[in-house]
């Protein structure tokens, strides 16, 4: 059984894939599953701002192991930087589509089987519009009601718009400002379960699925 490292855009996306991921990948018999916070300068870590940034701690975790291993990516659509070959995915107008040739992109440019990436549509916060349960137990009814018309409008909260007022992240914080992506966001993902948010978001079902199959192959 293969190990995966897993190249998150921050601080929270560590916290989900270590309370979240690996509980679930462990059902699966993977057991060594390690997120690695995005290093921007040699003293800090977190944020994409810079594809090279990616693509070094990439290289790096390629360069230091064997083959027994995967490494993939969770990072935001919403605000990307630009990535490798920007003539092919600029004017894709479907956002799933463009996302796809942008992965499609980084994969021909770190060109090693053991790796491929993943760009959360839009962000990471689509997966907490998965059901209104976190947004019940943690926020106000007045606040849970509000939040519960945006899931409601959305069987697939990977479609909620991520435009600059529209995100999911800016749809939170326009009904509730106090909105703290490390204080709140693992907290609501963790009341829905990794079963619910698979269930709703299904190009995050399908990474999911990948590490798995990726893993279990041993040829």
């Amino acid at each position: 059984m293969k190990r995966v490292q897993i190249v998150v855009e921050g601080q929270t996306e560590q916290e989900f894939v270590e309370s979240i991921l690996v509980p679930h990948f462990i059902t699966f018999g993977i057991y060594d599953v390690i997120p690695v916070p995005i290093h921007t300068s040699r003293t800090h870590r977190g944020g994409f701002v810079n594809y090279q940034h990616l693509k070094n701690d990439v290289r790096r975790l390629l360069d230091s192991n064997k083959n027994d291993f995967i490494v993939t990516t969770f990072v935001d659509f919403f605000r990307i930087p630009d990535v490798p070959e920007k003539e092919k995915w600029l004017h894709i107008a479907n956002d799933k589509d463009k996302v796809q040739e942008m992965q499609n992109c980084i994969d021909a440019d770190v060109n090693d089987r053991r790796f491929f990436s993943y760009i959360q549509l839009h962000e990471f916060e689509a997966l907490l519009f998965s059901g209104n349960e976190g947004f019940e137990k943690y926020f106000s009814k007045d606040i849970s009601t509000k939040l519960k018309n945006v899931v409601k409008n959305y069987d697939n909260p990977e479609d909620i718009n991520g435009g600059q007022n529209t995100a999911p992240s800016k749809r939170l914080l326009q009904i509730y400002p106090e909105y703290d992506k490390v204080l709140h966001g693992n907290a609501i993902a963790l009341e829905l379960g990794i079963n619910v948010i698979m269930q709703k978001c299904p190009r995050f079902k399908f990474w999911i699925e990948k590490i798995i199959k990726k893993c279990s192959d041993e040829k």
